[in-house]
């Protein structure tokens, strides 16, 4: 039987690290990457937090590497694409410039598809015991607009169809593939507009009436990995305590 191996891309922090702490807890052989140095702080906290598991340091941006990343990650069953950057500066749509639209689609849309295309390449030759998937850490802004971060909303509405076409493509092989849509979860790329938030969830923009937090997108993706909705493959699932509801 294949081991129990998970690569998660922006692992070392925020949702990421939530994600890694439920996998490894659940007894995953789990392998973090992100472009963070090796030997910074963030890296060196997380890897104490989980014993055994691994740290490769790679640049989403430079899909070029990204078979030498997955050697050197091994044979994985399951990727949680996770890593993602947001806007440079939030602010009016007619001043976005074309270097913040370019880093969010070179991050968060054609990095994670080459990634995610090698990844499904090779868990095609591995055998369907235990199960195999790809889990896209999108967001609520797939499909909810920012005016002040266009950019950002862009690149994940083409993470959710990307995810929508790996679906189709892996399902008659057994893959199992979902978009994970987050909330306002608490992490520190939210950090610097905690105060807007806090205020607009207190107002009732959140039908749940509080933050959502690493280990709520932890919850789905364990049980994605360990095959609970092998039959959803495709679902875009909202983790966001109820935002992306319509309501009057």
């Amino acid at each position: 039987m294949t081991e129990r191996r998970a690569l998660i891309t922006g692992g070392q922090q925020g949702i990421g690290f939530g994600i890694a702490q439920a996998l490894h807890g659940a007894g995953w052989a789990v392998v973090i990457a992100s472009e963070q140095p090796a030997d910074s702080e963030v890296v060196a906290e997380a890897l104490a937090a989980l014993p055994g598991a691994r740290y490769l340091r790679h640049d989403m941006r430079e899909i070029d590497r990204v078979p030498a990343l997955l050697d050197a990650a091994g044979p994985i069953i399951t990727l949680i694409s996770n890593a993602g950057v947001g806007a440079i500066e939030r602010g009016d749509l007619l001043d976005l410039t074309p270097e913040s639209f370019d880093r969010c689609h070179e991050v968060n849309l054609r990095g994670a598809f080459f990634l995610a295309q090698e990844a499904a390449r090779r868990m095609g030759g591995l055998p369907e015991t235990p199960y195999r998937s790809i889990s896209f850490i999108t967001s609520v802004s797939a499909q909810m607009v920012s005016i002040d971060r266009a950019e950002y909303g862009i690149s994940k509405a083409g993470a959710a169809m990307m995810a929508q076409n790996f679906a189709a493509r892996l399902a008659p092989d057994g893959i199992g593939v979902f978009d994970i849509r987050p909330g306002i979860i608490e992490t520190p790329l939210t950090a610097p507009v905690a105060d807007r938030y806090e205020a607009r969830i207190s107002d009732g923009l959140v039908p749940a009436g509080r933050w959502g937090r690493p280990e709520d997108i932890a919850r789905t993706v364990l049980s994605i990995a360990r095959g609970d909705l092998a039959f959803a493959t495709g679902a875009a699932i909202p983790v966001d305590g109820g935002l992306s509801i319509p309501r009057l």
